[in-house]
């Protein structure tokens, strides 16, 4: 970790500066002055139109109830992409380019995605799942089978008899009564 950390800000720079001087020497400094600052223009212009159109693409995937997984891919890469082309470099403005523009942004998505599955399969990544198991009842309120609800089985667990009920009622849980088979969607109007 410590390598890479290394890598990340020390090598990388370092390239960079060298980089820099090489193409000033060869260019001169004003142009290479105009060339940093031109790609980190036409770089925020080219993440500010890609971020608008994968916005969008996530917005119509969710109003449609679907996980917008590859837009959400895409959106990372062109933030990252973006944060590259600002930062004042040849080769993280290769890098950043890469990243914005979708075709070569699509093989590199394929190759990270290879490559965490790998680590996946490796067991060197872990991937937790917070609130809840996975399952097609796996939203808000769903519990392990064989176990009771408190507040919507009238407090059984707590020794109540009656105990709070759920639902529309109050008290935030469902009541089973209320014959909601699952959580409201997002922008779902509840009547």
């Amino acid at each position: 970790m410590f390598a890479r950390l290394g890598c990340l800000f020390v090598v990388i720079p370092l390239l960079e500066l060298a980089l820099l001087i090489w193409i000033g020497q060869w260019m001169g400094v004003l142009p290479t002055v105009l060339l940093v600052a031109v790609t980190g223009i036409v770089g925020a212009w080219l993440a500010r139109s890609q971020g608008i159109q994968v916005l969008t693409r996530v917005q119509m995937q969710m109003a449609g109830g679907e996980l917008p997984g590859r837009a959400l891919m895409d959106a990372a890469a062109i933030l990252v992409g973006g944060t590259l082309l600002m930062t004042p470099g040849v080769l993280t403005d290769v890098i950043g380019f890469a990243l914005l523009l979708p075709p070569t942004r699509s093989v590199l998505q394929k190759w990270a995605t290879a490559r965490l599955m790998r680590g996946m399969q490796s067991g060197r990544i872990h991937v937790t799942m917070m609130g809840g198991r996975p399952g097609p009842d796996a939203g808000p309120g769903a519990r392990e089978p064989g176990r009771s609800n408190p507040v919507s089985d009238g407090g059984a667990d707590r020794g109540g008899v009656g105990g709070a009920r759920g639902g529309r009622d109050g008290g935030g849980a469902r009541d089973p009564d209320d014959g909601d088979a699952r959580p409201p969607r997002p922008g779902e109007i509840i009547q």
